[in-house]
């Protein structure tokens, strides 16, 4: 009997620690766009008993998220699809942000809102950046959420000139990546499937530690220490909370956020931090 289809895309700390919470019983397809990385994880998994295919994917083309749905189909029923893959500002520069934390998450949304299947979910690693992106005005929102995916990198709000540096440019694509899941449950929820997304805080992942030795290290230390929880984030403290999402005790819950990140958000929000 085949096994349901569990799709993890980015196999870094917070992809594997969700890929070994969702994989026991199901088929995974991971993706990553490092080979090495992606076949080492592939390894793992498969050792620890679970039944894994990989492919290699570049969330900035959409050619290569196509494959990699039509890919996921093919294996089964696509019961879960979780989009991890993401640039830091740590990273990389703001044509790459734009192209991989905005294009791809629109992409994965609309490439495997095709294939899900009925009773599937999806969940996309968004970050509690964009909860600090200024509201946008309202005709920019909506097209940020609505047009095709095709089309997103040439409105003029998405030109890479407009942000200052790549820290806005992040920030700016995870705030699009709550408007995009927004309206994604709609075409999501006709093929009787749900889509939310997940805002972590500093996680202790080495994407997360380069931010923390980066140039608004103190920043973040001071708003870590400021929070309710005291301390960096784990990724089994993401796996837990997409175990939520991604299952049954959340069937009315789609087109939503939920904000992983120790109570930092709530300090800023509340003028606490000091």
């Amino acid at each position: 009997m085949a096994r349901d289809v569990v799709v993890v895309i980015g196999v870094g700390g917070m992809g594997q620690a969700i890929a070994r919470r969702q994989g026991v019983g199901a088929h995974v397809l991971a993706a990553d766009f490092n080979e090495a990385l992606l076949e080492a994880t592939a390894g793992e998994l498969r050792g620890e008993g679970y039944e894994v295919t990989s492919q290699e994917v570049d969330v900035s083309s959409a050619d290569s998220v196509a494959a990699l749905a039509e890919r996921a189909a093919a294996l089964g029923e696509v019961r879960a699809v979780v989009h991890t893959a993401g640039l830091s500002p740590v990273q990389a520069q703001i044509p790459a942000i734009l192209g991989v934390d905005l294009l791809g998450v629109a992409l994965v949304l609309e490439e495997f809102g095709k294939v899900v299947a009925r009773g599937g979910a999806g969940l996309v690693i968004a970050s509690m950046a964009g909860h600090s992106h200024p509201a946008l005005p309202a005709e920019d929102a909506r097209l940020l959420a609505t047009v095709p995916a095709r089309e997103l990198l040439s409105l003029p709000i998405a030109a890479a000139g407009r942000f200052a540096d790549a820290g806005h440019a992040y920030a700016f694509a995870k705030h699009a990546n709550l408007l995009r899941v927004q309206a994604a449950s709609k075409p999501w929820g006709a093929r009787g499937a749900r889509v939310n997304s997940i805002s972590p805080g500093v996680i202790a992942t080495p994407m997360g530690q380069a931010e923390l030795d980066g140039d608004h290290g103190a920043v973040m230390r001071a708003m870590i220490d400021a929070s309710n929880a005291g301390r960096v984030g784990t990724p089994a403290d993401i796996a837990a909370a997409a175990e939520f999402l991604l299952g049954p005790g959340a069937g009315f819950i789609s087109g939503t956020d939920l904000l992983v990140d120790g109570g930092v958000t709530a300090v800023i929000r509340a003028g606490q931090l000091g």
